[in-house]
């Protein structure tokens, strides 16, 4: 597995990883330390409540999303932010059409190998 990301990532050169559930995806850099992901959203889909050990820093690129954090609920919208500790319980359901920047630290490791990401749910 490689164990860090190209210098420079150019997103219109590459493809949507399809996540399933109205949900895709594309790597904008990692190493072991940190890793930060294009994710966008389609109306209706859902990010299942879960947790992990990963700090997580999220900026709302477009659209709107309802986030839930340790059981407060928030609305998030273009140009706002959302940090999430570590094993805190969290889950967002896009509200309109949109995009977010997710960071992680450390690396995901899990997105990396290409397994089934188990949290996304059907529109």
């Amino acid at each position: 597995m490689k164990r860090f990301s190209e210098k420079y990532i150019i997103t219109k050169e590459m493809q949507w990883e399809e996540l399933g559930g109205g949900v895709s995806r594309k790597f904008l850099g990692y190493d072991n330390q940190i890793m930060m992901v294009k994710v966008k959203f389609e109306k209706g889909a859902l990010g299942s409540p879960h947790q992990h050990f990963h700090t997580q820093a999220t900026f709302c690129v477009s659209g709107k999303f309802e986030f839930e954090i340790d059981g407060v609920k928030k609305i998030v919208e273009a140009g706002d932010g959302v940090y999430i500790e570590p094993n805190l319980l969290h889950s967002a359901v896009c509200l309109e059409e949109g995009m977010l920047i997710d960071t992680f630290s450390p690396v995901r490791e899990d997105f990396l190998t290409g397994g089934e990401v188990s949290y996304f749910g059907n529109k």
